[in-house]
């Protein structure tokens, strides 16, 4: 796998920045190990903005997601429980770079009945994320 390259370590503060802290909503994705998910998302286009220990703040433009590492976490069997659709202006070049890095693709690209053109890849602890652009 391609996209399983070494993640430089950001040092950072325990305590998240004031934007991290009040923000709404956002999803908190449980992995089993989190050097090989950070290697996935960060081959994907996310952004370390933090980590503390076994836990870590990503951006995605203006949006983030956190990854806790839990090490006991059962492997996933099937279909994922629930995926994370990350809008962005031009899906073909990211399923351009899915293609490249040698991604487990889920459902390919196409343009969809419900108005979108989308992609859906798993993570290593098949968790799925949909990439998607209006049509």
């Amino acid at each position: 796998m391609r996209w399983a390259a070494n993640v430089s370590r950001r040092r950072g503060s325990l305590i998240g920045s004031r934007d991290e802290l009040t923000e709404q909503l956002v999803a908190e994705v449980i992995v089993r190990d989190l050097e090989r998910s950070l290697a996935f998302y960060t081959a994907l286009g996310f952004t370390l903005e933090r980590r503390t220990g076994e836990f870590a703040v990503l951006r995605w433009d203006a949006r983030r997601i956190f990854l806790a590492q839990h090490g006991d976490l059962p492997e996933l069997q099937g279909r994922a429980r629930a995926n994370l659709r990350i809008l962005t202006a031009d899906v073909d070049r990211i399923w351009a770079m899915v293609q490249a890095l040698d991604l487990p693709v889920e459902r390919p690209v196409a343009d969809r009945d419900y108005g979108l053109r989308d992609f859906s890849v798993r993570d290593p602890d098949g968790f799925e994320l949909r990439f998607a652009t209006p049509l």
